[in-house]
């Protein structure tokens, strides 16, 4: 099943009004995850966008590709389809998912294998067989990254090197053409107050509305 929210535009320019992807990854419907997601959502609604929700979970999406989707040119279910051309498509992109064991969950992981795909988010050259740099595809100006955990950041840093820095903003979308890159970690989950929680939600909100604001006010 797939849900899509979409902003009415109240007036403004839809030049102003940006395509934004919110990618969702979190079993549990009462996590912290969810309400991460739609406090996004919100902000991302009262700047007047359209946003494309996906909540991978609640969708069942697949994570298993088959071999045939490996090459370029390969063809795709309908629903990796439009995957595809919704990410392609999007000038906008905020992922939001827990820190398991270093990574994002499986499904989300598999999201990435399957939709982050060689002619939607890159290509290489023509000569490279694969083994060069690729040019990355991606339309969207700025990628947002929204983590939970329940590691202290100085054992993440220290211990770990905070592995997934790394993966989003070196692996995924600065290959992919995505250079405007911001990441959040809230952290620690589980001892958490209310009081703290509802001060990161007024957080994301703001780290929104700063990256994705309308255009004539960016």
């Amino acid at each position: 099943m797939k849900f899509k929210i979409k902003t009415s535009l109240r007036g403004a320019a839809l030049s102003e009004n940006m395509k934004v992807s919110v990618i969702l990854a979190h079993p549990d419907k009462n996590s912290f995850n969810h309400a991460i997601a739609y406090s996004a959502i919100k902000a991302l609604k009262e700047k007047d966008h359209e946003v494309i929700f996906h909540d991978l979970y609640a969708e069942e999406f697949d994570p298993v590709g088959p071999c045939e989707e490996l090459e370029k040119d390969a063809e795709l279910p309908a629903d990796i389809e439009l995957y595809c051309k919704e990410i392609s498509t999007s000038e906008g992109i905020i992922i939001v998912h827990p820190n398991w064991w270093g990574q994002p969950p499986a499904i989300l992981k598999g999201w990435v294998d399957r939709v982050i795909r060689p002619g939607v988010a890159f290509k290489f050259l023509e000569g490279d067989m694969g083994d060069g740099v690729p040019v990355g595809l991606m339309k969207a100006r700025a990628a947002v990254v929204f983590n939970t955990s329940n590691t202290p950041v100085e054992r993440e840093l220290k211990v770990f090197g905070d592995p997934l820095e790394t993966l989003w903003k070196n692996c995924v979308f600065g290959l992919c053409g995505v250079n405007v890159f911001h990441r959040e970690m809230f952290n620690i989950i589980v001892t958490s107050t209310l009081e703290q929680r509802q001060l990161w939600l007024k957080n994301v909100e703001h780290t929104v509305a700063k990256y994705f604001p309308k255009q004539h006010e960016g």
